[in-house]
């Protein structure tokens, strides 16, 4: 099995070396194509302005000068001699539950692995709040990740689907299990903008999520990582809201 790792926080960060010990015990054929500097929030973004540089680090270990879409990009069409059967992305150092998923780079690079017709799940570890500025422990992921990944890698994926996995923020001996669970949903409307003057006199913004009101409903991702348990979601493409095509094509009707 060949498989891809990438991730949203670039190709130095201590999340891909976590991941690539996970997918060591998978295979034997992995690939690294990840950016080559912190893409976080950068969701499903492709970059269309400026060239993309590619540095080759090693064997097979890459990095490119763009978005994690960029990267998985750069790996099908230029860096691998064949596709893979396996992206993984991650592990991303913070979660990504519930609406998190729409700015996530890490989902975003699962999902064109999605598109490009390839099973792709995307991988992040939780962190207490204490845990913020410094060295975010890894071990939950460490120890559950290979007990996600094989269920999963020989599951039948449906078209245009992708898996988004969280691991909770406790110790490896304290994961309670894991949950399959549907996305959650956050409240970022009360979350904070802080405004400052840099040295140069100029009034600067810098947005702050932490203060979002989380709201999660029954057994979602956000509810059973609050729980201890790793959550397991599998998120579809298709964003057509099907129950509203009958009752908005009757206000088109001639």
């Amino acid at each position: 099995m060949r498989i891809l790792i990438t991730n949203d926080d670039g190709i130095s960060a201590p999340g891909i070396y976590v991941l690539e010990k996970i997918a060591a015990a998978l295979s034997d054929d992995i690939w690294i194509v990840a950016p080559a500097e912190e893409q976080s929030g950068a969701g499903h973004s492709l970059t269309l302005t400026q060239p993309i540089r590619l540095r080759q680090h090693a064997e097979r270990r890459f990095s490119v000068t763009g978005t994690p879409t960029d990267a998985v990009t750069m790996a099908l069409r230029k860096v691998m001699p064949e596709p893979p059967d396996l992206i993984l992305s991650g592990v991303n150092r913070g979660a990504n539950l519930g609406d998190d998923i729409t700015y996530s780079g890490t989902v975003s690079a699962a999902m064109e692995g999605a598109l490009a017709g390839i099973r792709s799940i995307a991988l992040s570890q939780v962190y207490a709040r204490e845990s913020i500025g410094a060295d975010v422990p890894f071990d939950a992921a460490e120890e559950w990740g290979r007990k996600v990944l094989e269920p999963l890698v020989d599951s039948d994926f449906a078209p245009r689907t992708l898996i988004n996995v969280n691991f909770p923020p406790v110790a490896a001996g304290e994961v309670k299990g894991i949950r399959v669970v549907r996305q959650g949903f956050h409240d970022y409307s009360r979350g904070s903008l802080i405004e400052s003057v840099d040295p140069r006199g100029f009034s600067y913004y810098w947005f702050g999520l932490h203060a979002a009101e989380q709201t999660p409903g029954h057994e979602t991702d956000l509810e059973v990582i609050a729980d201890g348990f790793i959550s397991v979601t599998p998120l579809h493409l298709d964003l057509t809201h099907h129950r509203s095509i009958s009752s908005l094509s009757e206000h088109f009707r001639q």
